[in-house]
């Protein structure tokens, strides 16, 4: 009988290999799974193992078609922050500057609102996004990649997941399982000290350019307000890590608190008031982060250029005038 190697120690990139094979294809008892998994957690995942079961996940997802250039500003969720949709509104604002956006994601876990229970307040029909994707993506030059709908693989590992009730190794898979095969990518991580070890994961898979960022105070995305940890990767290889504040690029300061979200309608009332040029932290918070994937888009040659063209976009009401398309689509 075929078994999943000892977790307790490090995997080498065969033995992470057939490992998350056998998790997706082999019929094994839901306590096996669900040791490994946790074992291998509190251990810690390492860069071979993260990348191996990115791959699996690769392997089995439902593809979509992409423009060339195509980014995903996406994070892993679950720091427990419950902020406003700042991914979400990145995604637009990025896109309304002219860089294809296939933003993958799903209904909140631990949030009160996740990207698409926000999206769908605004009046966006998942279900005709869901249909329409490749068409809004190569038409408006964005679409949402509803996570469910392309990874089937997940489904008999779900109710295990919640059956576990803590972290595991699947909590950081969705932004390295794009259907869109993204070559370019902003990934927020709520472990400032898993930063380095994602960043060598993506590595490992091969990437154009990316960035993997963290707030000090576990924020998976960059934070208003203090220090954040970043790692640039290009190509295969880890470019650099480097630190980043708000108030190196002209921006205030602002505790997290200053943008805690709510319920999907709080949240979608937020960021269209956002898109509608409404200032303050939530609006420094998506200049911070847009500035950060145009980056990754090589659409600016800094963060300070990236925070102008975000300003400008959503100033221009580029990034409402999307949203109202994306919406009416047909």
């Amino acid at each position: 009988m075929t078994r999943l190697p000892d977790p307790t120690l490090p995997l080498d990139a065969q033995q992470a290999a057939t490992a998350f094979d056998l998790l997706f294809d082999a019929d094994l008892p839901e306590e096996e799974i669900a040791g490994f998994l946790v074992a291998m957690a509190r251990r810690g995942e390492t860069a071979t193992e993260i990348a191996a079961a990115a791959r699996a996940m690769r392997h089995r997802m439902i593809p979509v078609t992409a423009p060339a250039g195509t980014i995903d500003v996406c994070g892993t969720g679950g720091d427990g922050h419950h902020t406003l949709n700042v991914s979400t509104a990145v995604s637009l604002v990025v896109a309304a500057a002219g860089v294809p956006v296939a933003k993958h994601g799903n209904r909140a876990a631990s949030s009160k609102a996740g990207a698409a229970d926000t999206l769908e307040a605004l009046g966006l029909d998942l279900d005709r996004a869901a249909a329409t994707a490749e068409a809004t993506l190569a038409d408006l030059g964005i679409c949402f990649l509803f996570a469910q709908n392309h990874h089937p693989a997940l489904r008999r590992l779900g109710p295990i997941r919640r059956a576990i009730g803590e972290r595991t190794i699947f909590n950081l898979m969705g932004p390295l399982a794009n259907p869109a095969g993204v070559r370019r990518q902003l990934v927020g991580i709520a472990r400032p000290d898993y930063v380095p070890i994602y960043a060598e994961a993506l590595a490992e898979l091969g990437v154009d350019h990316a960035m993997i960022v963290s707030g000090d105070e576990g924020l998976d995305e960059l934070s208003l307000a203090g220090g954040n940890a970043l790692a640039e990767v290009k190509g295969g290889g880890l470019v650099a890590m480097r630190r980043l504040t708000a108030a190196e690029l002209g921006l205030s300061t602002h505790p997290v608190e200053a943008i805690r979200g709510g319920d999907p309608a709080h949240n979608a009332a937020a960021l269209r008031a956002l898109l509608q040029g409404e200032t303050g932290p939530y609006r420094d918070a998506v200049l911070l982060n847009a500035a950060a994937a145009l980056v990754v888009a090589d659409a600016v040659s800094d963060f300070r250029e990236g925070v102008e063209e975000a300003a400008e976009t959503i100033d221009r009401g580029l990034a409402n005038a999307l949203l109202n398309c994306w919406i009416a689509f047909k």
